[in-house]
């Protein structure tokens, strides 16, 4: 492994724990544990057998939104999985049922649409421990959104049988530590790994199809591949881009530009403003994104 690639494992895993180092107070923050996040999947799907629930599926994320656990009921449609982990995560990053907001849509407020990472529909809930957020739960594909909800707050309401029990964990405000499992399954989809509001973000991208040309005005890209390969155009000039939301700018068409194959151990920076495209996949295609604010 050569230099460059050492210094991007070491960004990678090691910038989160770097952040302690600065001035500002250490507080405490609990966590959702897998095995806390199991016993609410449990919880929901007991609450969906007893009343004849059919089908569904239930997530459960942390309280940054990443997702820890999975279950999709039998009978469950395609999408169910990807639509509970949207209502899970978007009750998460806004703190609120996920009700409130397709209300709000309902009353006229379709702006909100455009918000990303956000899943507007009935189903997904808070988690509360002492009154602070651990996590998220979202349900979908029972037999209206109302039961989404109710098996939702079932599984919520497990929380209050934790007690002193280990099911939530404290670590220091700063400090970013990720099993093996929590990795995989943030890998399953593609989301965001680690993002702590500041100057950079960590997440865990994945491609199973060519994706569209995009660029970011303000955002650079340092990209660590770590399995399948990619034919990956840099440069050139976007000749039909659109502002699909602030400083980020997606188009179809890319005249000129540099192709490169991308492999797994390869290392790519993109910077600012320059446009970039997967033109060819051989999926999976899983690489870690640090996005350099």
């Amino acid at each position: 492994m050569n230099l460059l690639k050492q210094l991007v494992v070491i960004a990678i895993f090691t910038v989160p724990s770097l952040c302690a180092s600065g001035s500002q107070p250490i507080s405490e923050k609990k966590s959702l544990t897998l095995e806390g996040a199991r016993r609410l999947i449990a919880a929901a799907e007991a609450y969906a057998k007893e009343h004849n629930a059919p089908g569904g599926a239930i997530a459960v994320v942390d309280n940054g939104g990443n997702l820890i656990a999975l279950e999709r009921l039998e009978g469950t449609f395609s999408a169910g999985s990807k639509i509970a982990t949207g209502k899970a995560r978007t009750a998460v990053l806004f703190k609120q049922p996920t009700r409130v907001f397709e209300e709000l849509i309902n009353k006229g407020r379709t702006t909100m649409v455009a918000l990303e990472d956000f899943t507007p529909l009935q189903g997904g809930i808070p988690i509360l421990v002492s009154g602070e957020i651990v996590g998220g739960i979202g349900v979908s594909g029972t037999s209206s959104a109302q039961q989404d909800e109710e098996v939702a707050m079932a599984g919520a309401e497990a929380t209050k049988q934790f007690g002193t029990s280990p099911l939530t964990s404290s670590q220091p405000a700063g400090i970013g530590y990720f099993p093996r499992e929590k990795v995989d399954a943030s890998f399953s989809e593609g989301a965001v790994l680690f993002d702590p509001g500041g100057n950079y973000a960590i997440n865990t991208s994945r491609r199973d199809s060519p994706g569209v040309v995009e660029l970011h005005e303000k955002d650079s890209d340092l990209i660590y591949v770590i399995r399948g390969s990619a034919t990956f155009i840099t440069g050139g000039t976007l000749l039909d881009g659109k502002k699909v939301a602030e400083n980020e700018i997606r188009g179809t068409q890319l005249k000129g530009g540099a192709a490169q194959t991308l492999v797994a151990g390869d290392v790519i920076v993109v910077s600012a403003g320059l446009p970039h495209w997967f033109k060819e996949v051989q999926a999976p295609f899983l690489y870690y994104t640090v996005k350099v604010r």
